[in-house]
């Protein structure tokens, strides 16, 4: 056993911030987790909460990734959940969020696809997909 092996660094955390925590960024948790969980560790959080994830997020993400957010056990929650944070991304909710200490602070200025049709909503989540790949899948 080598013990004079450099030490694997701790995974930077990302949290994803939107009012409710219902829809945009409990979709990028789920798509940052599926693409980037071995590089990062990732959350989602609101300063209000739903009563549960918004159902046409879960429906879509499971029909076009296979992935079951609430059987995988995520669920809406406050900012006051969250653990220390690297990296703050806020999805563009057009409201003023409150401080959260971090690294770096960025802002997506996603539409919120809530009660529109399938397909603008499918535009939203490719959108979340694509930024998720830019931002965490590079090397």
């Amino acid at each position: 056993m080598n013990t004079n092996a450099p030490a694997t660094p701790p995974k930077q955390t990302a949290a994803f911030i939107c009012v409710h925590n219902s829809c945009r960024s409990q979709i990028a948790e789920a798509l940052a987790k599926h693409f980037a969980s071995d590089r990062y560790e990732f959350y989602s959080a609101g300063t209000e909460t739903k009563p549960r994830i918004n159902q046409d997020a879960v429906r879509l993400v499971k029909e076009l990734y296979g992935i079951d957010m609430e059987k995988n056990g995520q669920k809406t929650k406050l900012l006051s959940a969250l653990p220390p944070v690297d990296i703050v991304i806020t999805m563009g909710c057009n409201v003023r969020c409150p401080f959260l200490p971090c690294k770096t602070r960025e802002d997506w200025g996603l539409d919120d696809p809530t009660g529109k049709s399938d397909e603008e909503f499918i535009a939203v989540i490719k959108e979340i997909e694509r930024k998720v790949r830019e931002r965490f899948c590079k090397n």
